[in-house]
């Protein structure tokens, strides 16, 4: 069945959005955006990682029916997987879909699975971008936990992105500070990703994350050692990183599970 697509060029959706919602919250964002027509048909996208349960709750408080996209590495920490299925339950989220690469994919790319040692891109393009760009394809935009405090590549973040003029992505939490996420988690009495007692505030796949000491950036455990500080779904440099093998086409990516 064939949708009809919001009017206008993803930028000048985008304008319209940041202008009609500058003055507004978090929450009257969700509210109100997610059915704005300048946005279209948009998904959660959650790591289910150390913030992650402030955005999810939110979301099924105030858009129960938004579609909530996990991608599923296979390399995640066993916590994150068991923290998924916790808040899937006690949120009450009820179109959660994981996602992963085509095992041919991995097979190929990565036989014994330790591309992520030497060519930590080329890990995430294959486990994480290829299979999410798949899924994104039937919505018009998607929703994320970026905040402006996270990091300086996300100093300027906005409620609402081009994203590479093909989708909008929507960043709900841009202007909430750490204290706010905790006043959030307390106040609601929600369940905390296991791993940040463990000294894990941004949380991704296991061998290449690590826990952050006191005084560092929160993001410094993410590849560590590297220049490298954003998977690939999100903008580096200002521009958006998606990469796709030559010569694949639509029917190699990641399948929802």
């Amino acid at each position: 069945m064939s949708r009809e697509l919001p009017a206008g060029t993803v930028a000048e959706r985008v304008a319209l959005l940041n202008a009609r919602y500058k003055h507004h919250g978090a929450i009257s964002v969700l509210e109100h955006a997610l059915k704005d027509s300048d946005l279209g048909r948009v998904a959660l996208v959650s790591s289910f990682g150390a913030e992650s349960v402030v955005l999810l709750h939110l979301v099924s408080v105030v858009a129960p029916e938004t579609p909530v996209i996990f991608i599923d590495t296979r390399m995640l920490f066993r916590e994150t997987l068991d923290y998924q299925r916790e808040l899937a339950d006690k949120l009450h989220l009820c179109d959660t879909r994981i996602i992963r690469a085509m095992q041919p994919r991995v097979a190929f790319e990565d036989p014994d699975g330790t591309l992520n040692q030497f060519n930590t891109d080329a890990c995430c393009a294959v486990r994480k971008i290829e299979p999410l760009e798949r899924a994104l394809k039937q919505f018009d935009g998607w929703i994320t936990g970026r905040k402006r405090f996270q990091s300086g590549t996300r100093a300027a973040v906005d409620f609402f992105e081009s994203e590479d003029d093909r989708r909008i992505k929507v960043n709900p939490l841009a202007h909430w500070g750490r204290e706010d996420l905790e006043d959030y988690i307390v106040n609601n009495n929600l369940p905390r990703h296991p791993l940040v007692a463990k000294g894990y505030p941004s949380i991704g796949c296991e061998p290449c994350t690590s826990p952050v000491a006191e005084g560092e950036d929160p993001r410094a455990g993410r590849w560590r050692g590297q220049s490298k500080t954003e998977c690939g779904i999100h903008f580096i440099g200002g521009k958006m990183v998606r990469t796709k093998p030559a010569g694949q086409d639509d029917s190699d990516e990641g399948k929802v599970a």
